[in-house]
């Protein structure tokens, strides 16, 4: 399910939706407005062989979290 992020041409709000297939047109949340301007977005993606040999950090030494060295609030021993 894709995240959209959208502009308000009303209000000029800025806010993100996950969209699936049986959703509705989204409105603004701000306004309720329904005239929106998707947004391009960038996003990362890793797939196929490239995701075998990226580098990604290693993990906490003191809770464990993926996201590597002080991803965490969770100090050094």
């Amino acid at each position: 399910m894709p995240i959209f992020e959208y502009q308000c041409a009303s209000c000029g709000k800025e806010f993100e939706v996950l969209v699936r297939n049986s959703s509705p047109a989204p409105a603004c949340p701000a306004c309720s407005g329904s005239e929106l301007r998707k947004k391009l977005s960038a996003f990362a993606a890793i797939t196929g062989s490239a995701s075998a040999q990226a580098e990604l950090p290693s993990a906490c030494q003191s809770c464990g979290n993926p996201g590597g060295p002080g991803a965490c609030a969770f100090g050094p021993n």
